[in-house]
């Protein structure tokens, strides 16, 4: 018999970001970040208050991931809730950064004591989740992510995977667009003490 699986985010999810891209940004490209707005418009020279443009928004994420992705530290409780999930499920790390930084993933999950696949991605996450679950042919799937538009699109392109809007990322979480507000999510929750359980008993066929 097939087990569940659940199809897990990276960066606000199992890793704090924003944070730790922030404070790279402030020493050494003189750039502010304001987590209130918009990740386009997040960005802002410090010494103007003007955006960054998205060229080189794209240029400085990427150029995060190519060097300081050791920054980044887990969000309180999430590891743990993998390790337990783990026991009966399988887990895998669908997250959007290019290809190229596939193996450095797996190896900073690794490091702090989460081995499991990774699958890189870009754009809406709705068709890599299918062609996931498409492999897995799981008895039951959950998938969680902390933007609305993912959620959006897993919504449309596999329905019958139950679908978690977690940020953890306090500073965030207010400003994110609610995925179960919208009628995309089954369940808004951002912090792990509390999704774990909502999680177990999902993939445990517990509620309809």
């Amino acid at each position: 018999m097939s087990r569940p699986l659940v199809v897990t985010d990276c960066d606000e999810v199992l890793l704090h970001f924003m944070r730790h891209f922030r404070d790279w940004l402030g020493e050494h490209h003189a750039i502010a970040v304001h987590m209130e707005r918009g990740f386009r418009d997040a960005l802002r020279h410090a010494d103007s208050d003007e955006p960054v443009s998205e060229v080189q928004a794209w240029d400085l994420l990427n150029g995060f991931f190519e060097g300081e992705m050791a920054r980044q530290t887990p969000i309180d409780g999430a590891l743990a809730a993998m390790l337990e999930l783990q026991r009966s499920a399988d887990v895998v790390v669908l997250t959007n950064i290019a290809d190229r930084f596939n193996a450095a993933r797996r190896a900073q999950l690794a490091a702090l004591g989460l081995e499991t696949e990774v699958f890189t991605n870009q754009g809406p996450k709705g068709a890599a989740l299918k062609r996931i679950v498409d492999r897995f042919a799981p008895s039951r799937a959950v998938f969680i992510d902390d933007l609305a538009h993912h959620h959006v699109s897993a919504a449309d392109l596999v329905p019958g995977v139950f679908r978690l809007h977690l940020c953890g990322e306090p500073a965030l979480a207010p400003h994110v667009p609610c995925a179960l507000q919208s009628g995309h999510a089954h369940a808004r929750i951002d912090s792990w003490a509390d999704a774990l359980p909502w999680l177990t008993a999902t993939l445990q066929e517990e509620r309809p």
